[in-house]
């Protein structure tokens, strides 16, 4: 056989960056970042590396497996959907839809089969007890984005490239390379900042590795990003420095806002924040007086109780200093496949909504069709009608992932049935009744659905197969597609193939009409997420439509540039008010659930903060918790340690490199949640904060995570409190969360 070369997007973060892969004898031999790759152009991070050892890896799961007597057995896929169709209908019948709940994890964005059939399954369950990742840590700025500019996806993105000023509060895309903001080799881009006479600013508790290269550091007490951006604000305000440049006709609500923050005055937040009043009143004043500027926030802004207020207060500084939808400020990118902002009319649409339906148990409200994460096992637990006894999970590990994993695996014991579709037996699918193995990564075609809608620039890329798939195994939306059958009903011996094709020309016939015979007969070549994708590119903004527009893109003509790096649909430009799906038609600058929440923070100005609160962190070797099972990534110094400042250390009689509790400070009757890490002393850290890092805990047992399992870490999430949400967006508080801390040595 051989030696090939092929060329893929990698799927195990956001940056989504473009690999040169080398096969010998059915093997990969290399893996290199592709020079012509016209989003990555030849960047890549350890994580590409890796993709080897996560196709090789000896636990990453081939075949499906049922429990018997508590032990799994491996099965055929025959006899996994046989066991599914023997055990979920008949709890549907006995109990109704809402006895149902599905879960899904990050890992479906980077996949088009999952992303794209997943709410086929939800639809088919019919049940509300839909969860996903993303009230773990995004939901905050979707649903500001949502509110603001009329669509959870219609982010505004820094227009890096072209920006002299770059403000980045509590987030590192250093190590993610963007989150929700696709943006490979941000270290390039920052020194070509710099090197133009730029700056880069950056605000966190924790100088993190983006702060290291940044013109200047501040830290901020965490949690209290609200109070910061709420004065810098005020301060637009008091010095007359407001303009809305390019969008001044497109924007609502400018009075509003100023009304609304009127007690956040930088002296009055100073405090809250550990941030100087004239520091904050210069960070302003170095915003508002760069040509142009933007500012970005992600993780520490969203996962906390004000994160929906944080993420709005964001673009609210962005259009106030004139820097929304203008370039080197903040842009909207324009996909070329998928994006509801370039679909339908131009420039108005039906905006967002909220609580439709609302948990049973807390109440929390329905926020993009979804249920809080952390409202799962009081779902479970919760007798009555609704209690979840049946859950299906896609790709995700919430035992490990989301607030106090030890309440939710006692919960998932519970249940009358479990069924995963994952790669790993990890912490949360060792509950299963039956796994069904998802398909490695490099065994399936790849285009990304949401990250081009994200992207710091436009463009399309396709990747094929880079290795055969085992003919035994479905792929992955055909898999969805039968446990839809059976939800319904059908059986399981159903073909997904004719399932799929009955259900496409439905949506060709609801969103072509007349015309849905000849979208049939032109994509008859397709099936799946490849027919879907030819649908989207043809009928998107760049689309040939069919061919009245010979020139324009086509699922051919993206696979055929595949070698070449992709097909560059050149840099971000201003949308506005052409992307805006508000019903008004313009930027809802001041939408009144925000107004009202920022009572909230009012109220909370003169509390005192907690003596020792604790925060997560990323690493560029990590994104999902099974990557701690790759070599490549889990070589080299241990990286699951309590990051604390010298000054704690010493007042708490904490050395360095020995081990500690850390004990999180509960409410009355709450059951006591500690973990223990291993101390690291770093000035790295603001006094009064302590960082262990995310996704660690694999010393569970029932799992089979080898690698992971030989330096198992301490489980941040098993400290947080399942209860803390913020109400807004029902997005989980994984940060800022008072402790405290003993040696145990």
């Amino acid at each position: 056989m051989p030696q090939t070369t092929h060329h893929r997007i990698c799927p195990l973060c956001e940056a989504c960056c473009g690999l040169e892969i080398t096969v010998d004898a059915g093997r990969i031999t290399s893996i290199r970042g592709h020079e012509a790759d016209v989003l990555s152009g030849g960047y890549i991070c350890p994580k590409a590396i890796a993709l080897k050892d996560l196709h090789d890896d000896p636990d990453r799961l081939r075949t499906p497996l049922i429990k018997r007597n508590g032990t799994f057995e491996p099965a055929t896929w025959a006899q996994a959907y046989a066991e599914i169709a023997r055990r979920l209908p008949p709890l549907i019948a006995a109990h109704g839809r809402n006895a149902t709940a599905v879960a899904v994890g990050n890992p479906s964005s980077h996949k088009i089969g999952l992303i794209a059939y997943f709410g086929k399954l939800a639809r088919a369950l019919g049940t509300k007890n839909v969860f996903s990742a993303s009230t773990l840590d995004q939901m905050p700025k979707q649903l500001a984005s949502g509110l603001m500019f009329g669509h959870w996806l219609s982010v505004a993105l820094p227009d890096m490239e072209r920006t002299d000023f770059l403000l980045v509060i509590g987030a590192n895309p250093l190590a993610s390379n963007g989150s929700m903001w696709t943006v490979p080799d941000f270290k390039g881009k920052a020194k070509s900042l710099r090197a133009r006479g730029g700056k880069l600013v950056v605000i966190d508790p924790r100088r993190t590795e983006t702060a290291a290269v940044a013109d200047a550091h501040h830290f901020i007490r965490p949690g209290a990003d609200v109070f910061l951006l709420a004065a810098m604000v005020h301060t637009l305000f008091t010095e007359n420095r407001v303009t809305l440049g390019n969008v001044a006709e497109w924007v609502n609500g400018v009075e509003a806002v100023q009304q609304a923050v009127a007690p956040f005055t930088p002296e009055a937040v100073a405090a809250r924040c550990g941030i100087a009043a004239q520091t904050i009143r210069s960070l302003t004043r170095q915003l508002a007086e760069a040509p142009r500027a933007a500012v970005y926030a992600r993780i520490g802004t969203c996962t906390q109780t004000y994160g929906t207020l944080a993420s709005w207060l964001v673009d609210v500084l962005n259009t106030l200093t004139g820097n929304l939808d203008r370039e080197g400020g903040m842009l909207f990118a324009k996909s070329a496949a998928f994006a509801s902002n370039t679909a339908g009319k131009p420039g108005v649409g039906k905006g967002v909504s909220t609580g439709r339906h609302a948990a049973r148990v807390s109440g929390a409200p329905e926020v993009y069709g979804e249920l809080p994460m952390t409202c799962l096992a009081e779902e479970i637990e919760t007798p009555g009608e609704g209690q979840i006894r049946a859950l299906i999970t896609v790709a995700t590990n919430p035992v490990l992932s989301s607030p106090n994993g030890p309440r939710l695996a006692k919960a998932l014991d519970t249940l009358d049935f479990m069924v995963s579709m994952d790669i790993y037996l990890n912490e949360t699918t060792r509950h299963a009744d039956v796994i069904l193995p998802g398909v490695s990564p490099l065994q399936d075609l790849h285009y990304d659905v949401a990250f081009p809608q994200l992207s710091w620039r436009n463009h399309a890329r396709y990747s094929p197969p880079v290795l055969p798939r085992d003919p035994s195994q479905p792929e992955e939306w055909q898999t969805l597609l039968t446990l839809a059958a059976i939800a319904q009903g059908q059986g399981a011996e159903v073909d997904a193939n004719a399932l799929d094709d009955a259900q496409f020309a439905q949506d060709a016939q609801r969103l072509f009409g007349t015309h849905a015979d000849a979208v049939i007969a032109a994509t008859q070549g397709y099936k799946g997420p490849q027919r879907a994708l030819e649908v989207a590119l043809r009928s998107g903004p760049y689309g040939d439509q069919f061919g009245l527009k010979p020139d324009g893109l086509t699922l051919a003509k993206v696979m055929a540039s595949n070698a070449s790096g992709g097909i560059d649909l050149g840099p971000l430009q201003p949308r506005i008010p052409e992307m805006l799906r508000t019903p008004s038609g313009k930027v809802e600058l001041a939408p009144p659930s925000l107004l009202q929440d920022l009572q909230r923070p009012a109220h909370d100005l003169s509390a005192p903060a907690p003596d020792l609160v604790i925060i997560g962190r990323r690493d560029v070797r990590t994104n999902n918790s099974w990557m701690h099972n790759l070599p490549t990534l889990a070589k080299g110094p241990f990286r699951c340690t309590a990051l604390v400042h010298p000054q704690d250390a010493q007042r708490l009689g904490l050395q360095d490199g020995a081990l500690a509790r850390i004990h999180a400070v509960t409410r009355a009757g709450e059951v006591p949640r500690s973990v223990q890490a291993q101390v690291h002393v770093s000035d790295q850290m603001m006094p009064g904060v302590v960082s262990l890092p995310h996704g660690w805990g694999h010393d569970l047992p029932g799992a089979q995570l080898r690698v992971a399992a030989e330096r198992a870490g301490a489980n941040l999430n098993a400290l947080l409190d399942d209860q803390l949400r913020d109400p807004l967006s029902g997005n989980a508080v994984l940060g800022g969360v008072a402790i405290t801390m003993v040696t145990t040595d």
